[in-house]
């Protein structure tokens, strides 16, 4: 039998887009499993108060600078033994509002940090999406689906941002024999995530601790497969600590309506708020599970939080953290 538990053979790591959502639950996991960590963010996304509890820490640097900025090797020595790229603005809010920046970061970030890990002999690793799949015509979605993306869509800048940033690591692979791995993540939430980011999780679980009416796009029926940042992070450090130059599927594997994960935010909250539809946005995704077979067989991967536990710690997270709001609304 696999064993599951991610080991972390490497004493010095740079993860780009640390002060994100999930950058800094992987800087912090890093940390605690010993390794020395960079953490490279330019903060157009990123907030320095997801790592502020780390900042002091023996083994911890945050260096700012835009990873798409050749200038920025020169701020970041190393040697590292590994190189986690996780910068580029992930939610719709982001990309929307930045769509050239987020061109950048999968095409010169990707390239530069590429450039990074040859320097240094280092393993590098690639957080890519599934959006890379699309309005998925084929389901669940496997890794050896091509997907079916609309290249000139308002969405597009972040797919096809993550889709040339694959095509880019993968011929690093076959002309420089790389050491380099690409892992595709699927609706992955929890503790951290920004009020106003236009996902659904956050959004539901503020409009719920507010009483507003919870917006779902549409009719609801799309479907999500969501995944707990923590499961998330034990994936992406397995697929790190292996030797694949596949992508590799890391994702829920409950699928679930939307209109669903809606009423059950509400009623894990004790909120009054009522549910409310509005426009669905271009190019939505009806569909999205992750056949996660892959990490299942090669990494001995399968996700450990139940969806609704996960939902639970997130809305404890809110409800503690009180944001400052103005109406929410889902993108």
């Amino acid at each position: 039998m696999i064993d599951a538990t991610p080991r972390v053979p490497w004493r010095r790591a740079l993860v780009t887009g640390g002060a994100g959502f999930l950058g800094s639950h992987l800087c912090e996991r890093l940390l605690d499993s010993g390794v020395e960590v960079d953490c490279a963010d330019n903060l157009s996304s990123g907030a320095r108060r997801n790592i502020a509890h780390l900042e002091g820490r023996a083994g911890f640097r945050f260096v700012e600078c835009d990873v798409s900025a050749p200038e920025c090797l020169g701020r970041l020595p190393g040697p590292y033994d590994v190189v986690l790229h996780f910068a580029c603005p992930a939610s719709p809010a982001d990309y929307l509002r930045l769509p050239l920046e987020t061109l950048d970061a999968g095409s010169l970030g990707t390239r530069t940090m590429l450039a990074l890990a040859e320097r240094d002999r280092a393993r590098f690793l690639l957080a890519s999406t599934s959006e890379v799949y699309g309005d998925p015509l084929v389901h669940p979605q496997r890794e050896d689906y091509w997907g079916n993306v609309n290249p000139v869509g308002p969405r597009s800048v972040y797919d096809e941002s993550k889709r040339f940033a694959e095509a880019l690591v993968t011929a690093h692979v076959r002309v420089k024999d790389a050491d380099a791995g690409i892992v595709r993540l699927f609706n992955t939430y929890g503790p951290r995530m920004r009020a106003h980011d236009g996902r659904a999780v956050p959004t539901f679980v503020c409009q719920a601790l507010a009483d507003e009416p919870l917006t779902v796009a549409g009719d609801g029926s799309q479907t999500r497969s969501l995944c707990y940042v923590d499961d998330t992070v034990d994936g992406i450090l397995l697929v790190a600590a292996s030797r694949s130059v596949r992508p590799v599927n890391i994702g829920g594997t409950d699928e679930v309506a939307v209109r669903d994960i809606a009423r059950r935010v509400v009623e894990l909250a004790g909120s009054s708020s009522r549910i409310e539809f509005v426009d669905r946005p271009v190019d939505d995704p009806q569909r999205r599970r992750p056949d996660t077979r892959l990490a299942r067989e090669l990494l001995g991967w399968t996700p450990k939080v139940p969806w609704e536990e996960g939902i639970k710690q997130t809305i404890a997270y809110f409800a503690a953290a009180r944001p400052t709001r103005e109406p929410i609304r889902q993108l």
